[in-house]
């Protein structure tokens, strides 16, 4: 039986920073308000006005190639997670591998919101698994600042840029994608999304007056909602997997709020020394947030280390997911 094995990683953070010292002269905040509330410091921000997604997604795909020693001409499918490509089409996908030279390679963009990785690295393991793929890259791309409003304090805060991708491959070995539980729930829609700029509401000046092409975030049904739905499909992975957060070695949340990190952690009894946790200068990079806290922990990850993802987004769509470090 094939599995997807893990066969490489790498991440691209802009070199823009905005830290809330910074923030706090856009908008009514200030450092102690921010890093109390959400735990975040400090955001890379990508400001060209004039480079996407794509770019940074671009360059982790680079990395990651030079890292793994793979051939452009190898590759023969690249999923793109994103929620801000650079354009409504084509899809980020396309431009990724075009700019990478992926030649042969198919592509897709995925939206899932903060759990896209998630959900794209499932679809990049079914491929892998089925046999119809060999060397999939799954690439998570977030442009966040070019939907984040900068008059509204109780979002502008939340928000950064980057993108890191992975590499799959086939192995006989029980390691690498070993389960996950995902769910989808449209009620929780009202809470969390871009209120304009879609075909239900396409864009207008009176659109535009309304501030209505920003993130909307109703933080409280936010915190409540993935807090619980991180923990629970959590510990249905743990729990159908023969585990316990005692034989868990990482723990890697979505990096949305600290206090929503603590929280599941807590609930979930698993030490905070095996939460993996970056959101201080990261902040929220959305689907580019799980696969980046990763990379940046690369030195504490061993071999055969048995690791729980989870990530809960707008839609709402949520779910974690099992992996046996291989690399």
């Amino acid at each position: 039986m094939l599995n997807a094995r893990i066969a490489g990683l790498a991440s691209y953070l802009p070199d823009g920073i905005l830290d809330n010292d910074m923030l706090s002269k856009m908008v009514d905040t200030n450092d102690e308000w921010i890093t109390s509330r959400v735990g975040i410091k400090v955001r890379h921000v990508l400001e060209d006005p004039n480079l996407g997604s794509s770019y940074m997604g671009v360059k982790a795909v680079e990395r990651l190639l030079e890292s793994t020693g793979t051939r452009p001409e190898d590759v023969d499918m690249l999923i793109c997670a994103t929620s801000n490509p650079d354009y409504r089409f084509p899809s980020t996908g396309s431009m990724i591998v075009h700019q990478c030279g992926l030649k042969n390679a198919y592509s897709y963009d995925l939206e899932a919101a903060c759990a896209g990785f998630l959900v794209a690295l499932q679809d990049g393991a079914a491929y892998i698994k089925s046999g119809l793929r060999k060397k999939v890259i799954v690439v998570a791309a977030e442009k966040m600042t070019s939907m984040v409003d900068y008059t509204d304090r109780t979002t502008c805060a939340l928000f950064g840029d980057g993108a890191a991708a992975m590499l799959l491959e086939p192995t006989d070995k029980p390691v690498g994608i070993i389960d996950a539980e995902f769910h989808v729930d449209g009620n929780g829609m009202e809470h969390l999304l871009m209120k304009a700029g879609g075909s239900a509401k396409p864009a207008s000046h009176e659109t535009i007056d309304a501030h209505e092409h920003f993130v909307f975030q109703d933080g409280r049904a936010v915190y409540k909602h993935a807090v619980t739905n991180m923990l629970n499909s959590s510990l249905e992975v743990v729990g159908r997997n023969g585990l316990t957060m005692e034989t868990v070695d990482w723990f890697v949340p979505h990096q949305a709020n600290l206090r929503i990190i603590e929280a599941v952690a807590d609930r979930a009894g698993i030490a905070r020394e095996k939460v993996l946790v970056n959101i201080e200068h990261t902040g929220n990079t959305s689907a580019a947030s799980v696969p980046l806290c990763l990379d940046e922990y690369r030195s504490k990850l061993k071999p055969g280390d048995k690791l729980i993802l989870t990530a809960f987004g707008a839609g709402f769509t949520w779910g974690a997911m099992y992996i046996v470090w291989d690399i």
